[in-house]
């Protein structure tokens, strides 16, 4: 009979079941002691099918013999292991979370289709730590047991809801205290797509084989893929002669230095691999707190619990995730381009790291890997491994937040949360080879001619640059505006400087510089990472500085404002007496000028837009453009990302009511008010539509 939730299993006692592989299943148990003492656990149990299986039950065994030596941090610990009803099992420590390849699985869906470069270093640095562990045990005498896991992949990697990475299934680990079950030569274990060379050809294996896959996890983190992809026999070959691209080859903005890292615990040859798993996490350690200092583990928990809330809110659950990085998260996800979707355009374009070049002429250019052994994906990835390789990004103050954070921090989130997580997450900046910037326009003594990475500019630096984001970032606006405009004097139409113009002009309450700031980068960056929502602020600046005007016109003496008449706002197709829609009901939709013309949440209180302002403004254009589909899209997205944010649900309503959708739209109005405070500029009005729903529902 099959085991059910409730039922005892031995001591245990089980609670739901989990999962099933292709021999074993697993439940969430709970332990039950004395006076009511209980802890949770993992029940692993051999399937009845295999119970007579020696091989598996061989394994199996193995897994336990090994796992119960092990006590790590980094490694779910074994806690007991036996018999029940002659089925073998293991209670293993439960780790709440999610397997990493789920993990990818849920990111890809929700528009990361690659990690944050923090978030995947961090990942790849604590496995190594566990698998070091692992590799360095020794027996009660002090002789080494040569641990090697040999089926290191993203399934058998764990992150909790807290932020914690474990490794798990060791079932086919190789140990001496396993003499039984030592791989003879010829034989290979693990999945094919993570083997290493010496494991590929059957040869025996050491921790190093541990370094491979754990650089084959990291790899597929940063990149989105594997190195190579098809048949068994086509992946092993090829891993096995290093013919396949380095990470910057699929993803040119990540660092020099990490790419060399991670080809180097690839390096075919072990004698130039890194030598232990502890030399691997060294390497990964100095790079992350060297690019982001303020990194830890709260960060990958925020992550996981941003990816799974619904998952948790159905099990009744909610962790705390700061409304800022769900901010964080969303820029990252509007604006980032993954790999497949680059056109040999995308990668020509000159970004913000190549811009930096041409303002430092002392910079030199990154010296190219050789390829030899190296060969491209695909085909259309031949034409991109001819392109020149990207210069190093440098070491900047959010260097591996890169500028979304700039653009979506500062001249939207705010300062605050800008600089509460800078290094958090890394927008996927489609980054290429070097080209001339664009022409400059003339300025003082500046000639018209394309600047080039070679040049000296006279009267401004990288070190400008640089500066002024640290300015900008200590809310020193004046100072940060003042090196832009330096730089711009040099350089009119550099992207970055153009970023931090417009973002620290807008602190400054100048709108309709920051809108022309803006405007320069869209035009000549259309294809800016950054282009569209820099686009969306250009707008909200226009009106700002409209609005600016308006007051300065009405605070003069000599013209005193003079009010329109009040015009009650309906909804479509609702009438004022709740009677049956006419012909004209469309002039009695509510009016964009008068419910949508009034801020309410959108901005601070010096102007700057929230991030649920950007969407709240987007759904408007979408609605003054009549292109009400579309506002309804982007309206359910606000709602989604910040439930909270009333402005969310009023777009969404009177998106709904412009497709006659009444119900829904008397829904997300009821919802604007509850969440509304008491004067926000749009309550009266929306009270009196939801009053005439209430009216024309009663009248039917």
């Amino acid at each position: 009979m099959a085991l059910q939730p409730g039922d005892k299993f031995g001591r245990y006692e089980l609670v739901s079941w989990l999962g099933r592989g292709g021999m074993a299943e697993t439940w969430r148990a709970r332990w039950v002691g004395d006076a009511g003492i209980t802890k949770s656990v993992l029940i692993k149990k051999v399937l009845p099918a295999y119970v007579e299986d020696e091989a598996f039950i061989s394994m199996f065994i193995n897994e336990a013999r090994i796992s119960a030596t092990l006590s790590h941090g980094n490694i779910a610990q074994v806690l007991d292991f036996g018999r029940v009803g002659g089925e073998y099992f293991l209670a293993m420590e439960l780790v709440d979370g999610r397997p990493l390849h789920h993990i990818l699985k849920r990111a890809a869906k929700t528009g990361l289709k690659q990690l944050p470069v923090p978030l995947a270093v961090y990942i790849a640095l604590e496995m190594c730590r566990g698998l070091h562990y692992a590799h360095t045990r020794t027996d009660d005498k002090g002789s080494p047991l040569d641990i090697v896991h040999r089926d290191i992949s993203p399934d058998n990697v764990l992150i909790s809801y807290e932020g914690q990475v474990k490794i798990v299934d060791f079932g086919i680990a190789k140990a001496q205290m396993a003499r039984n079950f030592k791989t003879e030569p010829g034989v290979v274990k693990g999945k094919y797509l993570f083997f290493s060379p010496e494991q590929a050809r059957g040869r025996e294996v050491d921790a190093r084989t541990d370094v491979w896959a754990t650089g084959l996890v990291l790899y597929e983190l940063l990149c989105g893929q594997l190195p190579v992809t098809g048949t068994q026999a086509v992946v092993m070959m090829r891993m096995a002669h290093g013919e396949f691209p380095s990470p910057r080859e699929v993803r040119p903005d990540l660092p020099v230095e990490l790419d060399d890292i991670v080809m180097q615990a690839l390096a075919v040859k072990l004698d130039e691999r890194f030598e232990s798993a502890n030399a691997f996490a060294d390497a990964l350690a100095t790079f992350l707190y060297a690019h982001a200092p303020r990194f830890s583990s709260i960060n990958l928990a925020y992550l996981v619990r941003a990816l799974f809330r619904e998952d948790m809110a159905e099990e009744g659950r909610e962790l705390t995730v700061p409304p800022s990085f769900i901010n964080e998260l969303t820029v990252w996800r509007a604006n980032g381009v993954p790999p497949d979707a680059l056109t040999q355009r995308d990668r020509g374009r000159v970004v913000s790291s190549r811009s930096n070049k041409a303002l430092d002429p002392d910079q030199k250019p990154a010296p190219r890997r050789s390829t030899r052994n190296q060969v491209p994906v695909a085909p259309a990835e031949a034409a991109k491994a001819a392109q020149p390789e990207a210069t190093e990004t440098p070491k900047a103050s959010g260097g591996l937040l890169g500028w979304g954070a700039m653009l979506g921090g500062v001249a939207v989130l705010g300062i605050a949360a800008f600089v509460t997580y800078t290094y958090l997450i890394a927008p996927n900046i489609p980054a290429a080879g070097p080209r001339p910037l664009p022409a400059s326009r003339p300025g003082p003594g500046i000639p018209l001619r394309p600047v080039t990475p070679d040049e000296n500019p006279p009267g401004a630096t990288k070190a400008d640059v640089q500066k002024a984001r640290a300015e900008i970032e200590q809310g020193d606006y004046e100072k940060a505006s003042a090196l832009a405009e330096k730089c711009l004097a040099v350089v009119p139409d550099h992207p970055d400087c153009l970023m931090i113009s417009g973002a620290s002009l807008a602190h400054l309450e100048k709108f309709d510089v920051a809108a022309r700031r803006y405007q320069r980068l869209v035009e000549k960056h259309p294809g800016h990472p950054f282009a569209k929502t820099a686009r969306t602020l250009r707008l909200e600046y226009e009106r700002k500085h409209e609005q600016q005007s308006e007051q300065a016109q009405a605070d003069a003496p000599a013209a005193p404002p003079v009010e329109s008449p009040s015009t009650t706002t309906l909804p479509a197709n609702v009438t004022e007496q709740g009677k049956s829609p006419d012909v004209n009901a469309e002039s009695r939709r509510p009016k964009i000028s008068d419910l949508l013309g009034k801020k309410g949440g959108m901005t601070s209180e010096n102007g700057t837009l929230s991030m649920s302002g950007v969407w709240v403004i987007r759904a408007k254009d979408f609605i003054t453009k009549k292109k009400y589909r579309e506002a309804v899209e982007v309206a359910e997205e606000c709602v989604a990302t910040f439930a909270t944010t009333p402005d969310c649900h009023l777009m969404l309503g009177i998106a709904k009511a412009r497709l006659n959708k009444n119900v829904d739209a008397a829904k997300s109005y009821r919802r604007f008010l509850d969440l509304a405070p008491p004067d926000h500029p749009n309550r009266e009005e929306i009270e009196n539509i939801v009053k005439v729903y209430a009216g024309t529902k009663k009248s039917r």
